[in-house]
């Protein structure tokens, strides 16, 4: 029987990053995952010898100083391919045929936004100057000590919605500053103020894609932590959590193996956690209650399209196309509702040529919208479900072709991804495309401390406070601060 420090529950993120701080700081440990491939949410696939993306597209604030790039440093990430995006139009938002130019820097920005918005030039300054303010914040998130701290509780417990009618005033101009925000689920009720400044914040600091596909940051994270002493499991999942006396004190493996440890970290859904707690004597009824009814997010449906050589441009930016004024509920769509809203994003070409060979087009899509198929295997859910996805992925191609003429004719080939699919692949509860939904209003039932009932079982990723790369990583730091104490990424 293997015994180590720290033994981490799935090969995400999240539990990538939490075992690589600990390796750093000499503990041993080990990450065990059900799947064949690290990467969790940042999984990669590959057809035809192409590689595909999942759940990554871009990232925000890799900047030299600026916050993620200063904790990628610290996991030795900034050396992978990186490739800066157009900083006068990283992101472009179509909103009932109206165009909207997203540009890099916070003045800049407020510039360009005013441009279309002369009217509210000034308050799209306090607007920018807001997000501003939780983004220089950030660094004093990893000391609950600061004076700080108490405006970051104030903009988790503020509505993003009611922030923006307060200060813009202007239907138009919020949707034209939020459309971007499909990185996010954006409920007008319950979306703190705090969520969407930070992740829209970093990404005017500036924008990056990494040539390659993202599942390159999770294989570099395990390679990293191998060679720091490390273990890395794929192709073998926890199967359950064993319970001692007061704590736990092993897991048990699918394939029978147990594995001992002093501590226990968990980067899986909360839910998937508590289904390996399962008859565990140490979790009371109403801890496990409350994880397992908390609401989730919505799920995403993605259309990968596989290109035609020299047929497509490769475009710097992401686009963002809406044929409805009311951005902010399409996390409410019904199943089976037409598409109103969807993100197109490609890949840098890998082979040095104008052209790319990839092109993602995703859209909200409900658990309700596959709950029939849930309990099947992929592969094999039967044609109806096939059936379900062609007819989803040509909406979605002659959505986007509105706007980019031409794009079906160059598509090869089509893979497609459901909220089931993830939910699959990832341990995800309804495939929510951003974990567990963050309530303004009712903060103490929806963010979750990487604590537990179990004095040394931790939970970490993005269903804790915050999701998205920066936030995921920023968590990793404060799940092994319970471990050796705080570690502060900013100043070591």
């Amino acid at each position: 029987m293997s015994r180590y420090d720290v033994l981490i529950v799935g090969a995400g993120l999240g539990g990538l990053e939490c075992a690589y701080i600990l390796a750093k700081k000499g503990l041993s440990v080990c990450v065990v995952e059900k799947e064949t491939q690290v990467g969790g949410c940042l999984q990669m696939f590959r057809r035809r010898g192409h590689a595909f993306d999942t759940g990554f597209h871009y990232v925000g604030g890799l900047g030299d100083g600026e916050p993620l790039g200063r904790l990628f440093s610290y996991f030795g990430l900034t050396e992978l391919p990186w490739v800066r995006m157009e900083a006068e139009a990283f992101d472009e938002v179509t909103i009932k045929g109206r165009q909207y130019l997203y540009a890099n820097g916070f003045d800049n920005f407020a510039s360009r936004m005013a441009d279309y918005f002369p009217r509210q030039r000034d308050a799209l300054r306090r607007y920018v100057r807001t997000l501003k303010e939780v983004y220089d914040n950030i660094e004093h998130s990893f000391d609950p000590r600061s004076a700080e701290d108490v405006y970051t509780q104030s903009a988790f417990a503020r509505p993003a919605y009611g922030f923006l009618k307060e200060v813009l005033a202007d239907d138009e101009a919020i949707d034209a500053v939020s459309g971007a925000s499909l990185k996010m689920e954006l409920d007008p009720e319950t979306l703190p103020l705090y969520i969407f400044a930070q992740i829209n914040a970093s990404f005017i600091s500036s924008a990056w894609r990494l040539r390659g596909g993202g599942g390159q940051i999770c294989e570099h994270l395990a390679d990293s932590v191998r060679r720091m002493g490390g273990t890395v499991m794929t192709g073998c999942g926890a199967a359950a959590f064993i319970a001692g006396n007061d704590r736990l004190s092993a897991v048990r493996l699918t394939n029978g193996e147990l594995i001992e440890a002093g501590w226990f970290i968990s980067g899986i859904h909360p839910a998937a956690t508590m289904r390996l707690l399962d008859g565990c004597p140490l979790i009371r009824r109403v801890y496990r209650n409350r994880i397992t009814r908390m609401e989730n997010t919505t799920g995403m449906f993605t259309v990968n399209c596989e290109m035609q050589e020299e047929a497509v441009p490769y475009f710097n930016r992401n686009r963002y196309i809406y044929e409805t004024s009311d951005i902010w509920k399409l996390c409410r769509r019904a199943a089976g509702a037409p598409v109103e809203g969807v993100m197109v994003s490609c890949q840098p070409p890998e082979d040095g040529t104008p052209f790319t060979r990839n092109i993602d087009i995703l859209t909200t899509m409900p658990w309700a919208e596959v709950e029939q198929w849930a309990g099947t295997r992929p592969m094999k859910r039967g044609e109806d479900y096939e059936e379900m996805k062609r007819g989803r992925a040509e909406e979605c191609l002659a959505f986007a072709e509105r706007y980019m003429p031409g794009l079906r004719d160059a598509v090869k080939h089509i893979y497609t991804s459901t909220p089931l699919t993830y939910a699959d692949y990832t341990a995800t509860a309804d495939g929510s495309a951003y974990g567990i939904k963050k309530d303004c209003n009712n903060l103490m039932y929806t963010l979750l401390t990487p604590r537990t009932p179990i004095s040394n079982l931790l939970l970490t990723g993005q269903n804790l406070n915050l999701h998205g790369i920066l936030g995921v990583s920023m968590t990793s730091f404060m799940t092994c601060a319970w471990i050796t104490g705080p570690v502060n990424p900013f100043k070591e």
